[in-house]
């Protein structure tokens, strides 16, 4: 089964969103520099500081993370939302309260036609999110 992960690109502030991103939504957290990577040799001393690539992990989350962006430089859009699934309501509503703060929240998490408590965001870097919660299903599957 293919997976599809989220790699954000940032302006010079990834270690900040990404320890961001820790602080709510747990997991381990890897950071690595162009300083500390071949690259180092071939870049400027003010860019050796700068994240090459970042990972943050907790389950079978993974979100990833650069500063380094093309020539053309950072273009932020609205063509990308991170989706984080959750099967308790408590940890979406708690999820949804921390990655808000700073940010704009779009729409409120909320009970939906769908039978999923949904809501939207946009955190203080930028980034959208949706949130969703399917609750749990019991009785027989047929």
């Amino acid at each position: 089964m293919s997976t599809i992960n989220s790699y954000l690109t940032f302006n010079g502030n990834c270690r900040k969103a990404m320890v961001f991103y820790q602080q709510c939504l747990g997991g381990e957290l890897f950071f690595q520099t162009i300083g500390e990577s071949p690259l180092s040799e071939k870049m400027p001393k003010k860019m050796k500081d700068l994240i090459l690539h970042s990972t943050l992990t907790n389950g079978s989350l993974l979100l990833m993370g650069s500063d380094i962006t093309s020539e053309t430089g950072l273009i932020r859009g609205n063509g990308v939302s991170l989706v984080l699934n959750s099967g308790s309501e408590k940890e979406i509503k708690n999820c949804y309260k921390k990655l808000a703060a700073g940010g704009q929240a779009t729409q409120p998490l909320q009970k939906n036609f769908w039978g999923s408590m949904f809501g939207s965001l946009t955190d203080k870097f930028g980034n959208n999110w949706l949130l969703n919660c399917q609750p749990e299903q019991s009785g027989n599957l047929n």
